[in-house]
């Protein structure tokens, strides 16, 4: 087994590892920091495939009081407050940085001012982009900086476990497995930054690719670090619904489409949404979701059983100069995004649970970090479109800055030799003599299992044979032999460390949903409907043998009935 020591380690180089990595090296330019990632820096993760835009407070009548009103609204009451607080206003700073300091290159108005569009649930127009393409034009600015800097890589590097002391009480480092060779690697670090990102691939239409499967989630659980909010996966409304034959399926088509004045439109091609919600297709993405979920029930579908978005009543040149990513992506797959019907299907997209963490980034094991869509909190029952990647930032930056801080003081700790066999034994157990399996069917069964049971509507009868599937997928998995001990660039032996910790998450998210007896945001039980008293909001916490508690909201700025509008009016 290969050892390699450095001060910083950040794990994972979506919008909030890269972050992390520049601050941090700003704060001190003398640590060693190392980025360690499943591919390849700058071409993988998922801000690089966000779409919309970043959400923040710029204009003379928007504010950041209004900015923070939105997301707890929009999160049901269940943000944590403090955590919202520090989103909406270290936003308006990071977008400055992206702009003055790392040369992003957002649109911009006739006068000069950056253009701000709209996006659903939001009371302002406050999402700041690049046309359609705003996450490469972030990511492809923060890579070129971390490449200018002796900032290490470990690309092609799988992380597989958190490797805690002999006495358990912090953080050692990281056993990864690289992928080119198939060699262990132990990395020792003084910080370790958890930055995975989430990515619900669990379920059959999902927008992330098929590389991320929640290992940051996996890998806390073990540690004995808490996820609140589990129950809380987003869909996002309109994701691309092409047919089974291409992978094309299930990735976004934009909530711009729909600021913009999009219509959804069911089998019979009637607009359906103004029934559901005043706001109509300009609801919050739970609200949306929930009715195309509803229409395609009844049985008034498209001919791939989904639903249909219609730009046509629009500009079409100005649609195609708007959204050209999205229309060149729609004409791949052969529809006129512009002037026809696309195809669409709510796909899961966010997961707004995420390990407990504290404003710093901290979490509850001395010496590890936690940014970005492994970190729960920030946006309690639903994620509103454009926060995402200035939350990546906002923490990434937050995390980078303590990180720096903290390492000052702090020595290399020895990890647990113990722990690392034994994760090392866990990740060789497909290579023992078996059953050999064909992966491919515990994958459609997972599938199956979350869409249909752990879905956009659920009930107890259904979470219960959820989970009971799920335990039966993970002791299938176990028992599979992959009959072939080559370890190098061994992508079924990839795809099974995937399942592993993808039927672990979903667990935890069934565990939590079935815990949850109320409807909130992204979580709707068909067997209890009502939302509960906003006064008495709690949040699930859960741990890996799946113990479950409901810990109370702490409205530390604003309570239900309250608003940071009035008081600063």
């Amino acid at each position: 087994m290969k050892s390699v020591d450095t001060d910083i380690l950040i794990l994972g180089s979506g919008g909030a590892g890269l972050f992390a990595a520049l601050h941090a090296h700003k704060a001190n330019p003398g640590l060693s920091i190392t980025v360690a990632v499943k591919g390849l820096l700058g071409k993988c993760g998922c801000t690089r495939m966000v779409q919309g835009g970043y959400n923040v407070a710029l204009a003379k009548e928007d504010s950041v009081e209004r900015h923070f009103m939105d997301t707890i609204e929009g999160g049901k009451w269940l943000p944590d407050q403090d955590l919202a607080w520090k989103l909406v206003t270290l936003a308006v700073e990071r977008v400055k940085e992206l702009e003055n300091e790392l040369g992003c290159f957002f649109d911009r108005n006739a006068d000069g001012t950056v253009h701000q569009k709209a996006f659903a649930g939001q009371s302002f127009d406050r999402t700041v982009h690049k046309g359609d393409l705003t996450g490469i034009e972030i990511i492809n600015r923060l890579a070129e900086q971390v490449w200018a800097r002796n900032i290490a890589r470990l690309e092609e590097h799988r992380a597989v476990e958190l490797i805690k002391t002999r006495n358990g009480d912090s953080v050692s480092g990281v056993l990864m497995i690289d992928m080119r060779t198939g060699e262990y690697v132990f990395v020792r670090a003084k910080a370790v930054l958890l930055a995975t990102g989430g990515g619900p691939t669990m379920y059959k239409y999902h927008t992330p690719s098929g590389d991320k499967s929640c290992d940051g989630l996996a890998m806390a659980l073990r540690a004995g670090l808490r996820l609140r909010d589990m129950e809380m996966v987003q869909f996002h409304p309109t994701g691309l619904l092409a047919g089974t034959h291409t992978r094309m399926t299930g990735t976004v088509l934009e909530e711009g489409l729909r600021g913009s004045g999009g219509h959804l439109l069911n089998g019979a091609k009637e607009r359906f949404m103004p029934q559901y919600d005043p706001m109509a297709e300009r609801a919050t993405r739970d609200i949306v979701s929930r009715a195309m979920f509803s229409e395609m029930k009844s049985g008034n579908t498209s001919p791939n059983g989904g639903l249909f978005i219609s730009m046509k009543h629009l500009n079409q040149d100005l649609v195609k100069k708007q959204f050209r990513g999205m229309v060149e992506r729609c004409a791949d797959c052969g529809f006129d995004l512009a002037g026809g019907l696309v195809e669409v299907v709510p796909t899961a997209h966010y997961m707004m649970g995420g390990v407990e963490f504290a404003p710093d980034c901290s979490t509850g094991l001395a010496g590890l970090f936690v940014a970005g869509e492994d970190a729960g909190g920030v946006h309690g029952a639903n994620r509103l479109g454009g926060n995402g990647v200035a939350n990546s930032t906002v923490f990434g930056a937050v995390a980078g800055d303590s990180m720096a801080a903290w390492v000052r003081n702090e020595a290399m700790r020895e990890p647990d030799r113990a722990a690392i066999d034994a994760a090392i034994a866990q990740c060789e157990r497909p290579f023992k003599s078996g059953t050999r399996g064909d992966l491919e069917p515990l994958r459609e069964k997972l599938y199956d299992t979350m869409w249909e049971k752990v879905g956009i509507i659920r009930d107890a009868a259904g979470l219960e044979a959820a989970l009971d599937d799920l335990r039966s997928i993970e002791t299938e998995l176990r028992a599979c032999s992959l009959g072939d001990s080559n370890r190098s660039f061994n992508l079924t032996w990839h795809d099974w460390l995937n399942l592993e910790s993808l039927a672990a998450v979903s667990r935890a998210i069934a565990t939590a949903a079935l815990a949850r007896r109320d409807s909130r945001g992204a979580h709707f039980r068909s067997d209890f409907p009502d939302s509960g008293a906003l006064e008495s909001s709690s949040f699930t916490s859960i741990t890996l043998d799946g113990r479950v508690s409901m810990r109370p909201v702490e409205f530390t700025r604003v309570r239900p009935g309250q608003s940071l509008l009035k008081n600063a009016a």
